[in-house]
């Protein structure tokens, strides 16, 4: 079963140290537009990945057909997307989910912040109803031994 989280740092120390071993994750599915072509930041965050655990950057559009050919039902997955809108294209596009982890949105102008790690622009809110309209748990935690947070925002 895969773990699907909302972060816009996508791989960084958290993700490594606390969510992989929690999850069990052998496989991290990075889905973000911007990334599947930026070869050097692919190649940044690939360092920091454990032998035995395969990374792999991909467009939004392209994650349903990537794991058609590449099912993961015999291993575990980390997906992270970097925002509330990608994990909304693919959700929609047939990547069904029933849990959501909110761990980083970063504060900017126009955002409201509801817990010391998410900011929410007025565009992330609609996205987080459309989830929990559809019955998608929302988590917000950083780390898996913060306590779960689960927010009607």
């Amino acid at each position: 079963m895969a773990f699907v989280r909302v972060d816009n740092r996508l791989v960084h120390g958290q993700i490594i140290e606390s969510w992989l071993p929690f999850t069990h994750a052998r496989t991290i599915l990075v889905v973000n537009d911007d990334l599947s072509t930026d070869f050097l930041r692919q190649e940044i965050m690939s360092l920091a990945i454990p032998s035995g655990v395969r990374i792999e950057f991909l467009p939004v559009g392209d994650l349903l057909g990537f794991l058609s050919r590449n099912p993961l039902d015999a291993e575990d997955a980390l997906i992270l997307f970097a925002s509330c809108r990608d994990a909304r294209i693919a959700y929609e596009r047939g990547f069904g989910f029933g849990n959501l982890n909110l761990g980083n949105l970063h504060y900017a102008p126009g955002k409201k912040q509801v817990c010391p790690h998410v900011a929410l622009s007025k565009d992330d809110e609609s996205c987080l109803d459309f989830f929990r309209d559809k019955g998608v748990r929302l988590d917000y935690r950083c780390v898996p031994s913060d306590p779960q947070q689960l927010r009607s925002v």
